[in-house]
C-alpha cells in the first residue's frame, strides 16, 4: 500500500476501529486517544468524535508498523463475503445505479467528506461481527441536519437507496449496506446542543459517542441512562434508533422513556422537529416512539433530547459464585430485597462465558471456578449506606446457600476489572473464529433451558455455547462460536432458536433489533396483523423504499 494523504486518513480510520473493534494490535491502543479527552468538556459545544493521533510526528515515526496493520485490518474486512454473494435468493430493489453525476453533486454538497476510494470503504461496508459486507461506492460524512436533508432529498428524488450508519457496532446487520446503498454516516454530526443542568435534560447531535457523553455530563454530576460494553464506539443516534438496552436498563428503564425528543429527516428530505425538551407533552401522537427502534427504516434521527439522571455518588459491585441458575434466580430476588432502590445492575454469566474471557482476554476473575456467576451492581448517594447494604446481601445469600461464594469491590478500578469479565464477552468470542449470536427476552422459568438444549442439539458441530445477559430485565445472550461459518451448524440452530422462543412467548430480538439477519423471523414474536401494520407504516412515510432497504421487515410484506 503506498503512503499517501489519503492513506494518513485511511490508517487512522482503520486504526480507530482496530481499537475498540477488533482490539487486534497492542500498539494501536498507543499511538491513538479519545478526542474527547482533548477538549475542554466546559464548552458546551464539545466536540465528541472518536479517536485521534497523538501527533503527525508519531504516526511518521511508525508509519511501517502502521502500515503493516492497516493491510492487514483491510484483508481481514475483505475476506468476509458479500451479503449477496453468500445470500443469493436476495434480490437487489428496483433502485437507481450511482452515476458520476450523483458523486459530482454529493461532493459539491459536501467538500472533502465523500468516500469513494475503495479501500477506505471497506469499513464501512462490514459489520463488527464481520459477518456481513455491502459494496456501497460511496459513504458522506454531513455535519449539518440541512446537509443530511439536501442528501436524502437528492437520493428519494434520483431513487438511490441510502443506509444510515453511527458507530457501526450493532450485531444483526442493520447497520451496513446490502447491495450498493449510499452509506449517510453521522459520525460527524458530533456536538453538544445544550444541557439543562437542572433538569438533566440533554440535547445533542445524534453522532456523539455515548462514552463521550457520559464523560461529558459527568463534570455536572450526571451520568447517561444507559451503559452499553460498546460504548467506546456507538452514538447516541444508533443507541435510539435500535432502542438499546444494555446494563442500566434495570434501573432507569428504556429508551422509550428516557428519550424526550428527536429532530428526524424522512425518506423525502423533510425535517420533522419533535425535539422537545418536555416531560409532559400530551398534544396528539407521540410521533417519536415510531423512530425509536426503527433501525433507521423509516428516516434518519439527527439530534436527541434525552433525561440524564444525577450521577450516583457511590457504587459498589459484588461478584458472586453460585452452583445452579435458579440460585442465581434467588440471588436475583435476594438482591431486590435488600438493596431495593439501589441496585443497578444484575447480570449473570456461565462457566463457558468466563472460561471464554481467561483463555481468549487472559482476564483474572477474583473467585475459583463457578457453574453460574452474578454480578450485582448497586449505586446510591451514600457510599457507607450502599456497602453496609451490599454486605448485608452478601451475608444472606451466603448463609441461605444461595450463592458458595463471593467478594464485594469499591474501589473503581476494581470495579472496572470486575465489570470487563461480563462486557468484554463479545470481544472474547470473536477469537474463536465465527460466532452466532442470538439475544432473545424469555421468562426467568425458561431463560436458561434454552442454553442446555442448544448444546445437546449441537455437540460437536459448535466450539462453544455460551451464555450471559441482563437477568434484570429478562434478557438472554446465547452465543455459539465455531472455527468458521458452518451452514451446517447454521441449520442446525436457526430457525430451531426461534420456534423455542416462541413456544415461551419471548421475544427472538430483546435489544439488538432484526436487521437484516432476523427480519423473516419477526412472525415469532409479532401478530400477522401487527407486522401487517408496520408494513403499512412503512409504505405511508417511506413510499420508494430508499430508506434502510432489506431490514426489519421481510420483503415479501412490502411488496
Amino acid at each position: 500500500m503506498a503512503y499517501s494523504a489519503s492513506s494518513n486518513i485511511l490508517f487512522s480510520r482503520l486504526l480507530a476501529y482496530s481499537v475498540h473493534h477488533l482490539r487486534t494490535c497492542q500498539f494501536s491502543q498507543t499511538v491513538l486517544v479519545h478526542k474527547s479527552s482533548l477538549l475542554s468538556t466546559s464548552n458546551p459545544s464539545l466536540n465528541t468524535s472518536g479517536i485521534a493521533f497523538r501527533s503527525l510526528n508519531l504516526f511518521t515515526k511508525h508509519k511501517k508498523k502502521l502500515q503493516k496493520e492497516c493491510t492487514f485490518l483491510l484483508r481481514h474486512y475483505s475476506d468476509v463475503p458479500l451479503t449477496s454473494v453468500k445470500h443469493p435468493d436476495m434480490k437487489r430493489g428496483s433502485f437507481a445505479v450511482l452515476s458520476n453525476e450523483d458523486i459530482a453533486f454529493f461532493k459539491k454538497l459536501l467538500p472533502g467528506r465523500v468516500i469513494t476510494d475503495e479501500s477506505e470503504l471497506l469499513p464501512y461496508n462490514t459489520d463488527w461481527l464481520k459477518t456481513v459486507r455491502g459494496a456501497s461506492k460511496v459513504v458522506l460524512r454531513p455535519k449539518t441536519t440541512q446537509e443530511v436533508s439536501d442528501i436524502v432529498k437528492y437520493c428519494y428524488d434520483h431513487n438511490l437507496a441510502v443506509c444510515p450508519q453511527g458507530g457501526n457496532t450493532g450485531l444483526v446487520g442493520g447497520s451496513v449496506p446490502v447491495f450498493d446503498e449510499v452509506v449517510i454516516t453521522t459520525q460527524l454530526m458530533n456536538q453538544i446542543i445544550s444541557l439543562d443542568q437542572v433538569s438533566g435534560i440533554l440535547v445533542c447531535q445524534s453522532g456523539c459517542i455515548l462514552e463521550a457523553l457520559d464523560h461529558y455530563l459527568s463534570n455536572y454530576e450526571l451520568t447517561m441512562p444507559l451503559d452499553l460494553g460498546a460504548k467506546g464506539s456507538c452514538q447516541i443516534g444508533g443507541n435510539v434508533s435500535t432502542n438499546a438496552g444494555g446494563i442500566r436498563l434495570l434501573r432507569y428503564g428504556s429508551l422509550h422513556g428516557n428519550v424526550l425528543g428527536l429532530e428526524v429527516v424522512l425518506p423525502n428530505g423533510e425535517i420533522v422537529d419533535c425535539l422537545t425538551t418536555l416531560r409532559k407533552d400530551n398534544t396528539g401522537y407521540d410521533l417519536k416512539q415510531l423512530f425509536i427502534g426503527a433501525e433507521g427504516t423509516l428516516g434518519i434521527i439527527t439530534a436527541v433530547s434525552i433525561l440524564c439522571p444525577p450521577q450516583p455518588k457511590s457504587v459498589s459491585v459484588a461478584l458472586l459464585g453460585c452452583e445452579t441458575f435458579d440460585s442465581i434466580l434467588q440471588v436475583f430476588k435476594s438482591s431486590k430485597l435488600y438493596l431495593g432502590e439501589i441496585l443497578s445492575a444484575f447480570e449473570f454469566m456461565d462457566s463457558q462465558s468466563m472460561i471464554l474471557v481467561k483463555e481468549n482476554l487472559k482476564l483474572n476473575s477474583p473467585l475459583v471456578d463457578y457453574p453460574f456467576y452474578a454480578l450485582v451492581e448497586c449505586s446510591g448517594s451514600n457510599a457507607h449506606h450502599d456497602e453496609e447494604k451490599l454486605m448485608s446481601l452478601l451475608h444472606a445469600v451466603l448463609d441461605k446457600g444461595e450463592a458458595l461464594d463471593g467478594c464485594i469491590v469499591t474501589d473503581s478500578a476494581k470495579i472496572k476489572n470486575i465489570w470487563s469479565l461480563r462486557e468484554r464477552c463479545a470481544e472474547a468470542l470473536m477469537y474463536d473464529g465465527y460466532c452466532y449470536k442470538y439475544d432473545v427476552s424469555l421468562p426467568l422459568s425458561a431463560f436458561y433451558q434454552l442454553v442446555l438444549d442448544m448444546r445437546d442439539r449441537l455437540g460437536a458441530n459448535a466450539t462453544r455455547v455460551v451464555a450471559y445477559g441482563h437477568v434484570g430485565d429478562g434478557n438472554l445472550h446465547l452465543n455459539i462460536t465455531s472455527r468458521q461459518y458452518s451452514k451446517t451448524t447454521f441449520d442446525l440452530i436457526e430457525p430451531f432458536v426461534f420456534e423455542w422462543v416462541a413456544k415461551y412467548r419471548g421475544s427472538i430480538s430483546a435489544e439488538h433489533g432484526l436487521g437484516l439477519k432476523k427480519r423473516e423471523y419477526i412472525h415469532h414474536s409479532k401478530t400477522p396483523s401487527a407486522v401487517a401494520l408496520m408494513a403499512a407504516v412503512k409504505k405511508t412515510i417511506d413510499p420508494k423504499g430508499i430508506m434502510n432497504p432489506y431490514k426489519v421487515l421481510p420483503e415479501s410484506i412490502l411488496r
